[in-house]
């Protein structure tokens, strides 16, 4: 009986065993033609977004014939036969890195201009010293020489003024640089920052300062709304030296968009934006350079009809702009730093403009601005002097 009992066994569990065999034979077969569907499907879809980037590839501008570069987007992505992608230095070229003219001018970079001509004696390797410029922005593409790049690059800014043009018309530039300010972004909270990821970056920011203040590349800079990956360094408050740095580089980038006359486009993107509030702290708390590089863009900013006006809409932001000056004076009293009470006292007297502020200061200017505080630290000023006179009989009237 054991024997038999364990024969049925054997063969209930043989029988169990076929069918699920079957079923999972079943389940395959229709799996299949989904598989193969989806696989097509794919497969579809690929070439068309090959089709696509082939076609803005072919889109692109003829090249010049009197220069020897090749178009924006490289085309040597593309292996020789042009029907498949092949990947060199991760599908960018060192080689065809810089614009032709005809792609410069299609991107608004303004045809016909001195500057361009400047930019296309640069890519045309104009001289050493301009060859070796382009050797380093390709370098930026190097993620392994990058950092010895933008520390050369950094140095030698100054001494090309269109060196802004060939950043930001140069494929992939802009990213690599913005690469570099967000990949600090978790090192800010908690305060991690080395001094030398500091260096790396602010490295990078003053290139993109270069960008901000060139006249042809300025609107480009706005449009893309760059200044906003700045925010987070400006946001910050640790006190160490690496962040002291990067506040202060990141400040002069917003300054010298700011720093031009014709800003009023500058000015209505940063008061849509808490660049307010984000200088008035550092106004505050930041070292004396930060502080006058801060105060001189909110300075910039109440020059500006329209920020008069905002600051001067509500109390509450007149309240928040008048404290932080008061505070600061009270400070300069002991600090008896010009360079910031040339700027303070330049705020007092464009709020002054605005009625409604004009009577709040008869109440709340502070009293060293009105006594003698500071008559021997402004003794060899007398710009500032006759601000302070203005102020005064402005309060007065």
């Amino acid at each position: 009986m054991e024997i038999l009992h364990r024969q049925q066994q054997q063969q209930h569990q043989q029988h169990h065993q076929q069918r699920q065999q079957q079923q999972h034979q079943q389940q395959h077969q229709q799996q299949q033609p989904q598989q193969q569907q989806q696989h097509q499907q794919q497969q579809q879809q690929q070439q068309q977004q090959l089709g696509m980037n082939r076609s803005a590839w072919s889109s692109m501008p003829p090249l010049s014939q009197s220069s020897n570069q090749q178009a924006l987007i490289p085309t040597s992505i593309l292996n020789p036969a042009g029907n498949s992608l092949v990947n060199v230095n991760n599908g960018m070229s060192s080689n065809n890195l810089l614009p032709s003219p005809s792609a410069l001018t299609s991107q608004g970079g303004g045809s016909g201009s001195q500057s361009q001509h400047k930019l296309f004696l640069l890519q045309a390797g104009a001289g050493n010293e301009e060859g070796e410029i382009m050797e380093l922005i390709k370098e930026l593409l190097d993620s392994k020489m990058r950092e010895g790049a933008l520390q050369e690059l950094s140095k030698k800014r100054e001494m090309y003024d269109d060196l802004a043009l060939v950043l930001w018309h140069s494929f992939g530039i802009m990213s690599a640089l913005l690469q570099e300010i967000t990949q600090v972004y978790p090192y800010l909270l908690p305060a991690t920052l080395s001094a030398h990821a500091s260096n790396r970056v602010c490295n990078a920011l003053a290139l993109l300062q270069c960008v901000a203040s060139h006249a042809e590349t300025r609107s480009l800079f706005l449009n893309a709304h760059i200044p906003l990956f700045l925010y987070p360094f400006l946001n910050t408050t640790s006190k160490t030296r690496p962040f002291e740095y990067l506040r202060l580089t990141s400040l002069g980038v917003i300054g010298a968009l700011v720093k031009q006359n014709d800003n009023s486009d500058v000015i209505n993107f940063l008061l849509s934006t808490e660049i307010i509030p984000l200088c008035l702290r550092i106004m505050e708390t930041g070292s004396e350079l930060s502080k006058t590089v801060a105060i001189f863009i909110v300075q910039k900013i109440l020059l500006d009809d329209l920020g008069l006006a905002y600051i001067c809409q509500t109390y509450e932001r007149f309240y928040a702009v008048g404290t932080v000056l008061s505070n600061m004076v009270n400070q300069l009293v002991e600090s008896q730093a010009v360079r910031l009470l040339k700027h303070v006292v330049r705020c007092y007297l464009r709020l002054s403009d605005n009625p409604r502020a004009r009577e709040a200061l008869r109440a709340c200017l502070p009293e060293p601005l009105r006594d003698a505080s500071f008559s021997a630290l402004l003794k060899g000023d007398m710009a500032t002097k006759r601000c302070l006179a203005n102020l005064l009989m402005h309060l007065s009237d």
